[in-house]
């Protein structure tokens, strides 16, 4: 059985009511009209599931034919690996740029926190929600591309808990504290209710403050 790239992550996604995001995409060229699909494929599979969603779903939203996202798309696996490749991109891409800042352990860490509760949590952001669910309805060969992406984001995190136990702000930094953190953050997506509650500067500030010994 496959690992799922994101640990500790339940196997359904929580409920998530509909939205309404209409895009007017007639005129788009292709480039634009392939980001569109896998922006809204990402929110269908979301809140339907990958099984729940058909082809056609995707393309009623987009403002398609049917059968136009074949144009783009081999199959609708392919799309979900796009969606999961979205997501990880621009993760990895942020977090990059974190870990090459001048910043303190701990300042770098919690902006680290932050980027990451951002990709799972905020509004529009369905990329990393739907790879922590729908990872298993992806066939072998899918997986391994999305699995070298999520190999180079964790070893960006397990550079950040190198540097804290140098500075002595975590005693352990081994592969178990990494999984447990990242498991921890992404349950998240389980409880959080945005604009109900903790903002996420707020919920980045208590996972410090959780995680980090002073």
């Amino acid at each position: 059985m496959s690992t799922p790239p994101f640990p500790h992550t339940p196997t359904k996604a929580p409920k998530r009511a509909a939205r309404k995001r209409p895009l007017a995409t007639v005129a788009d060229a292709d480039g634009n009209r392939r980001a569109d699909l896998i922006r809204v494929s990402a929110r269908l599979f979301r809140e339907k599931g990958f099984d729940g969603t058909t082809i056609r779903d995707i393309a009623a939203e987009v403002g398609m034919r049917s059968g136009s996202p074949f144009y783009h798309f081999k199959n609708k696996q392919e799309i979900l690996a796009a969606v999961m490749e979205e997501g990880l991109v621009a993760g990895l891409e942020a977090t990059e740029k974190i870990m090459a800042s001048a910043q303190s352990p701990r300042e770098k860490f919690r902006t680290l926190v932050r980027s990451h509760l951002e990709t799972v949590l905020a509004e529009g952001h369905d990329f990393i929600p739907v790879l922590l669910y729908e990872w298993r309805s992806l066939p072998p060969d899918l997986q391994a591309r999305i699995i070298e992406l999520k190999d180079r984001y964790d070893l960006q995190w397990q550079h950040m808990l190198n540097q804290l136990k140098q500075a002595k702000l975590i005693r352990n930094d081994g592969k178990v504290a990494r999984l447990l953190l990242l498991g921890a953050i992404n349950y998240s997506a389980q409880w959080y209710k945005p604009g109900k509650g903790l903002s996420l500067d707020q919920l980045a500030d208590q996972t410090v403050e959780f995680f980090l010994s002073n």
